[in-house]
């Protein structure tokens, strides 16, 4: 623990602070990029560059009580996920958003982290309008925002990640142009009721999967089923393999990488999966 404090003692933390639903998660990115940091803790997830890269989603759990336990880091098991990508990463400041000052210094002890640099709150860089705006839609729509991307490729999401939004940046006078993405959502525990992927997506993000795995040579089929009330969903999934790899090796690996990716780019319960080799493919031989 005494590496951990001063490895940790380090980083410069800084606060996000404004009432839910007024648009921090929105703005989220843009107060980080001012003050040139890459490291965004927000409802259970450290975000780095618009990828997350440990945590759980608040957005996941099936109550409010639960969703505010996560979003504080109060499980000690969650905490130290955190801490170890600390320890991994070694990020020089940290952006944590929060509804109150309490609630940053809650995650601030949670997960050891230095006293804050500077807080900046939501009034400071969205007018009332806006603010009011983001409130209306929170309350009538039940939308809320994660800042990283809803996931690369094609998405034509319904319910639960209602709409990726699509912002472009520059990162200099001399760079070209590029797409920060951040995901609408609408949590599990939403009173406006239940909410529907379609099988479609998930089947391309596993195909996605398959052309970067050398060992599989194409998804035969995908079934895709709900379990219980918005609990999560199960995968099953067959596979025509590549002549000449570990059969068993291969799936396992595969099917770590597809329960992560999916859930980091989707934010979905991923229950169980499933992946049954069907057939073995030969490649012709070059000459």
């Amino acid at each position: 623990m005494i590496i951990d404090k001063l490895l940790e003692s380090k980083i410069k933390t800084y606060a996000f602070v404004g009432p839910s639903g007024t648009g921090k998660s929105y703005r989220a990115q843009m107060v980080a990029s001012e003050r040139n940091i890459s490291y965004i803790i927000d409802d259970g997830l450290l975000i780095k560059d618009n990828e997350v890269i440990a945590g759980i989603s608040a957005k996941k759990a099936a109550t409010k009580i639960e969703t505010i336990k996560k979003a504080l880091f109060n499980n000690p098991e969650e905490a130290e996920e955190i801490k170890k990508a600390f320890r991994k990463y070694k990020p020089e400041s940290i952006l944590i958003l929060g509804t109150s000052e309490n609630m940053i210094k809650k995650i601030i002890e949670n997960l050891s982290l230095p006293e804050l640099t500077e807080t900046i709150y939501i009034s400071d860089v969205a007018t009332e309008e806006e603010m009011e705006e983001a409130r209306r839609i929170r309350q009538t729509q039940g939308k809320h925002v994660i800042p990283v991307p809803t996931f690369e490729i094609k998405k034509d999401f319904s319910g639960f990640i209602l709409d990726p939004l699509q912002i472009f940046k520059s990162k200099g006078k001399d760079s070209k142009p590029y797409i920060s993405e951040k995901s609408i959502i609408r949590p599990t525990f939403s009173y406006l009721g239940n909410f529907k992927i379609s099988d479609t997506v998930f089947r391309q993000i596993l195909e996605y999967l398959a052309e970067k795995t050398e060992s599989i040579h194409r998804i035969n089929r995908v079934r895709i089923d709900k379990i219980g009330d918005n609990e999560g969903i199960s995968i099953y999934m067959e596979i025509t393999m590549v002549y000449g790899y570990n059969v068993v090796e291969e799936l396992r690996n595969f099917k770590k990488k597809c329960k992560k990716e999916i859930e980091n780019l989707t934010a979905m319960n991923i229950e169980t999966i499933d992946i049954v080799a069907k057939g073995i493919y030969v490649p012709e031989e070059k000459e």
